[in-house]
């Protein structure tokens, strides 16, 4: 029996998921909110001074694709951390990742609220879909910022980001901690079908899934989901999402993420 069509690979924000393309089938490697140049962004934006990660980024997510033997990877958007055209050391960083992606896998950009110029900027080099965006086979992908197409809605599991999931653990002592975490449940389709106004059957299966992907960034912030007056960033959320539930990087279920 095939497995799950969206699976996290355990101890990392990363997805294996079963997908097809031109009716061929693929496994595609999805990570989310990669930021290239956050490092560039958090010094022009507060004046924070940190060493660029973007070796470590490439390398981490370089080393999944092989150890996945994915034939496309899909960048639930964020791919870049300005907004606007990709300029200095985020160009540099975002044209060495798709080079070292090439020499590996195909290259799909869901863009997201930060990537406003990276279609420009790779031009026919990397394929970036429409914002609402794509479905490939049974799976939907979307950023999240914006409303998703009602042909990604129709898929049998939809995949989602821009919220960098987390959730602030507390221990015996008063100590606390943050961690990403992933959001699974089932898609509401009432709420979809409010905003396309059509009826709830046409928008969605009623046994679809949500999968709301955490950050492969470790440096960005997030929505913390479970502390009292968090609000989330997309549309849909957290209406879209019927019954969520909050798992850790290592695969640890949380229960209801709004009880953790």
């Amino acid at each position: 029996m095939p497995g799950p069509l969206v699976k996290p690979i355990p101890g990392h924000p990363a997805a294996v998921a079963r997908t097809s393309r031109r009716g061929f089938p693929e496994r595609s490697l999805v990570v989310a909110d990669y930021h290239a140049g956050i490092e560039a962004g958090l010094r022009y934006e507060r004046g924070v001074e940190l060493p660029s990660k973007a070796a470590v980024r490439r390398e981490r997510l370089l080393s999944l694709l092989d150890r996945t033997d994915a034939d496309r990877l899909v960048v639930l958007g964020d791919l870049g951390h300005r907004i606007g055209d990709p300029k200095g050391d985020e160009a540099e960083e975002l044209r060495e990742f798709a080079d070292a992606v090439a020499d590996r896998a195909e290259l799909t950009v869901v863009p997201g609220n930060h990537d406003g110029g990276l279609a420009a900027f790779f031009g026919d080099d990397v394929e970036v879909t429409d914002p609402a965006g794509v479905r490939l086979g049974d799976v939907g992908f979307c950023h999240g910022h914006t409303w998703p197409s009602r042909e990604v809605l129709a898929a049998d599991v939809v995949c989602s980001a821009h919220e960098h999931p987390a959730v602030r653990l507390e221990d015996e002592v008063g100590g606390a901690r943050k961690e990403r975490v992933w959001l699974r449940g089932t898609l509401a389709p009432e709420v979809f079908a409010e905003h396309y106004e059509v009826d709830p059957a046409e928008v969605a299966r009623a046994d679809a899934e949500l999968v709301v992907f955490p950050a492969f960034n470790d440096t960005s912030g997030g929505t913390w989901v479970n502390v009292p007056g968090q609000g989330f960033l997309s549309p849909f959320l957290p209406d879209g999402l019927a019954d969520g539930e909050a798992y850790l990087l290592d695969g640890t279920r949380l229960g209801d993420y709004r009880n953790v």
